[in-house]
């Protein structure tokens, strides 16, 4: 079966970098028709879609995030990645990692901003 595990620091002070890391277990991110993506949502709120990469390495993002925003991957760990700099509080949410069209998700991971 397909695992999405995130991983990454909890605690992030404003104006530093988000860094999140997806590992793909028993699916390569390789895999044609395979789009991986990264959501979050804040305390209360819905879903958001910060963006995502397909299996050819073709990066999409939310507009109103993409200037702070990047995400990559690494196809030997069978990893993708995600930095959001500089972050807010705003930004703090539960992050996940997923191929939404595929129902794969990760558990998801609590990120907070705060100094």
């Amino acid at each position: 079966q397909v695992h999405l595990q995130e991983s990454g620091p909890g605690l992030v002070k404003p104006s530093q970098t988000l860094s999140l890391t997806c590992t793909v277990s028993n699916r390569s991110i390789t895999t044609n028709a395979y789009y991986w993506s990264w959501i979050r949502q804040p305390p209360g709120k819905g879903l958001e879609w910060i963006g995502g990469i397909t299996s050819g390495g073709s990066t999409y993002y939310n507009p109103s995030l993409k200037s702070r925003t990047s995400i990559s991957r690494d196809t030997f760990k069978n990893q993708f990645t995600l930095q959001l700099t500089p972050v807010t509080p705003e930004d703090t949410a539960v992050y996940y990692c997923a191929s939404v069209g595929w129902g794969y998700w990760g558990q998801g991971t609590q990120v907070t901003v705060s100094s």
